[in-house]
């Protein structure tokens, strides 16, 4: 559907950091619906199980875009679905969350491994330290963190294990060269959770394609610069719809 786009959130967080960007899409276009679908709560950490969920759940024939982990979800989607997805658009999304040999633009494994042991003793804790890390970077960074938290959703924690799980063994380079239909990537500058250099990156991956850089914002720039965000996916999705 020309006006049907889904949205996908990334971890732990729900809906929140996606909410006022959709307010600001439909004000751009009331014609664009706009629908934020949450992830699965699955205890299984295997990809594969959250991407069938999804196929499932999702109409088929809608662009498909999301936030972090759920862009990376959105990705594989669009991927599987092929000429059944109109187009991807992901926000602060890395292909592989966690850094490997093949690909040094991620958090390293033993942080990753910390991250995961704190959440497997302390969720709360550790829900707190990453409002921090995804606002780090943002001129109003303790403010937004405080909207984070007090909108995350309580999942059990075998949930947010698993999705962890699902962050950590995710590799969708393959996806973004697989889906030959339109796609926008959206980085920010200042992300404390994914690099910069990955925007370059995603070019070497797939080079028709379109990414963009945000300067001086956060991981969680579709909450900060949701304006901003929404013009330039409303640009993407005109004039992709247009050809």
């Amino acid at each position: 559907m020309r006006d049907h786009l889904i949205l996908l959130p990334g971890w732990g967080l729900g809906s929140l950091p996606l909410e006022v960007l959709a307010e600001a899409l439909r004000g751009l276009d009331p014609a664009l619906r706009v629908d934020i679908e949450p992830l699965p709560e699955l205890s299984s950490g295997e990809p594969r199980d959250w991407l069938l969920e999804l196929d499932e759940r999702l109409p088929p024939h809608t662009w498909l875009g999301g936030w972090s982990l759920g862009g990376m979800l959105a990705s594989e989607l669009a991927a599987l679905r092929g000429e059944r997805c109109r187009g991807l658009l992901t926000l602060a999304s890395n292909p592989c969350f966690v850094a490997g040999a093949d690909w040094p633009y991620g958090m390293d494994e033993a942080t990753f491994d910390a991250f995961v042991a704190g959440c497997r003793d302390h969720p709360a804790a550790t829900l707190k330290r990453f409002s921090l890390l995804c606002t780090q970077g943002s001129s109003e960074a303790r403010g937004l963190a405080r909207q984070l938290q007090a909108a995350a959703p309580h999942l059990a924690p075998e949930v947010l294990l698993a999705g962890l799980e699902v962050l950590g063994n995710f590799d969708g380079r393959s996806a973004l060269q697989r889906f030959a239909g339109p796609q926008l990537h959206l980085l920010a500058g200042a992300d404390a959770l994914v690099p910069a250099e990955v925007a370059g990156e995603l070019l070497s991956l797939q080079p028709d394609i379109e990414v963009g850089l945000i300067e001086e914002v956060s991981h969680a720039f579709p909450l900060e610069r949701p304006h901003e965000v929404a013009a330039a996916i409303h640009a993407f999705i005109t004039e992709a719809g247009d050809v």
